[in-house]
């Protein structure tokens, strides 16, 4: 009489279908994807031009731990004079971008409230300017 597999005899031979099935799967999702990045947008025939720039309007903004506000390295004496700063600039480009460069010391809130002036003088694209930092950080 034969012992039954699960007696905890050795194993004879292992079934590589299941794994078979899940290599072949995944080849199949990898072939997709790859075919996906290559080609992520619709291909469009874009006329050419000789000469060409675009030109990005940016307002760089800094924040100070004293309070003190600078704009494109022009001090700026309240925050009525940044909100018509930001809307003269707004009139020259509607897509000027503005980058607010404060100080690590500064308390958020103050980063906040130049924010929301910024937001209610209209602009819409802001970001936030950084130095590299090549250490890494506990």
């Amino acid at each position: 009489m034969a012992a039954p597999a699960s007696s905890g005899g050795p194993i004879v031979g292992i079934n590589v279908t299941p794994l078979v099935d899940i290599v072949l799967v995944l080849l199949i999702v990898f072939i997709v994807t790859a075919k996906l990045v290559v080609a992520p947008a619709v291909p469009l025939d874009l006329p050419h031009a000789t000469k060409s720039e675009q030109v990005q309007t940016i307002l760089s903004i800094a924040l100070e731990t004293d309070g003190s506000l600078h704009a494109n390295g022009a001090k700026i004496p309240d925050k009525t004079a940044l909100l018509q700063l930001a809307k003269s600039q707004l009139e020259r480009d509607p897509g000027v971008r503005v980058v607010i460069a404060a100080d690590g010391s500064v308390h958020h809130r103050r980063v906040i409230e130049l924010l929301d002036t910024l937001r209610s003088g209209g602009v819409s694209h802001v970001a936030f300017g950084v130095s590299p930092n090549n250490e890494a950080q506990p």
